[in-house]
């Protein structure tokens, strides 16, 4: 004979047989009690008016608590594309259903990981300052600051497998193109100030070669401009979105005018504000000569105040732990008076 277990929730009651239950046995809370004796964990479990005088176990109820749930589920449906997204200026093609479903794909792919989301959303704060300044001087649309984004999350130390490296992940070739030094020592790559003066310089020709179109500039600068040029030939076209290309060319517009999308509103889409964001550090730039046949950078940091970790980390183009002779420049945390201000004699 099966012996049931009858839950009453709500409204509810869930029937269901007490063989397939597993009830956990109960410590004994007796000050007196071994510390290998068990309450009667059915007993302790019953009702107080089912306990005496009542019928057999299998014919009582086991009265289970209502379990709450507070608050709303969250669903990333709840989130919307809006219908008319611009980008650099261009209304990007939404009501064509190719367009939209691979845009939403970015859009809800950045949404779903959303601890990563509001990582990336505060690094912003830091990031775009140099990028949104040269673009600005230049002449060219802001919105090309979220390429960072789908670069290198932000991240100047980012180094891919096909050996691209910083923010703006040159390969390199055309850091070399666009000047960025690389030797044993130093990666001018990971410098973000320097990388953006070369990415800007490189966008600006990609979109020349296009034909002023920042679509197939973007396309560009991820599969390379004779590589899609030789594809829009090919399938006699000129746009970006009619084009097939490598998956992840294909997904790589897509994904920046998403990050546009959201990382443009982290208010609306991540429940961040402005003070939220990492704010980029006060720093100064300082000229340091090795004149020995190497020097320590632990060195170099407890001279000026700070340390080892936070020298790599505001200089990411240092490779080694060590500078050999020459003159550097290093950027440290600004202070009011480091520990390199001269000193003067105490008054007699």
């Amino acid at each position: 004979m099966i012996h049931w277990v009858r839950s009453f929730i709500g409204v509810i009651g869930v029937i269901v047989p007490l063989t397939s239950i597993a009830i956990p046995s109960l410590a004994s809370t007796d000050p007196g009690a071994s510390n290998g004796q068990k309450l009667e964990t059915e007993k302790d479990l019953l009702a107080p008016d089912l306990l005496d005088g009542q019928p057999e176990p299998e014919d009582r109820l086991v009265i289970l608590p209502e379990i709450k749930r507070e608050g709303e589920r969250f669903f990333l449906s709840s989130f919307k594309l809006p219908d008319k997204i611009t980008f650099a200026g261009v209304q990007v093609p939404l009501d064509n259903w190719q367009v939209r479903e691979r845009i939403e794909y970015e859009f809800y792919q950045f949404l779903e990981d959303q601890g990563e989301s509001i990582i990336l959303a505060k690094r912003t704060g830091r990031c775009f300052p140099p990028a949104e300044r040269q673009l600005a001087e230049t002449g060219l649309p802001d919105d090309l600051k979220y390429m960072l984004l789908v670069e290198s999350k932000c991240i100047s130390a980012a180094y891919s497998k096909a050996k691209a490296s910083g923010p703006w992940q040159f390969i390199p070739s055309t850091g070399r193109r666009y000047r960025l030094k690389s030797d044993a020592v130093r990666d001018e790559r990971r410098n973000l100030e320097m990388s953006t003066e070369a990415a800007v310089k490189y966008l600006k020709y990609l979109k020349d070669f296009q034909d002023n179109d920042w679509f197939l500039a973007m396309a560009s600068y991820n599969a390379g401009e004779e590589r899609i040029r030789k594809l829009l030939k090919e399938q006699k076209i000129t746009d970006y979105w009619k084009m097939h290309g490598p998956r992840e060319t294909m997904r790589y517009v897509p994904r920046i005018i998403a990050a546009k999308e959201i990382y443009s509103q982290p208010e609306k889409y991540l429940g961040l504000t402005k003070k939220d964001l990492y704010m980029p550090l006060e720093t100064e730039t300082i000229t340091v000569h090795v004149k020995e046949s190497q020097r320590a950078l632990t060195s170099v940091a407890e001279e000026f105040g700070t340390y080892l970790l936070e020298i790599k980390m505001l200089n990411p183009e240092f490779k080694k732990d060590m500078l050999p002779r020459g003159s550097y420049q290093i950027r440290v945390p600004r202070q009011t008076c480091p520990n390199r201000c001269f000193k003067q004699d105490p008054t007699p």
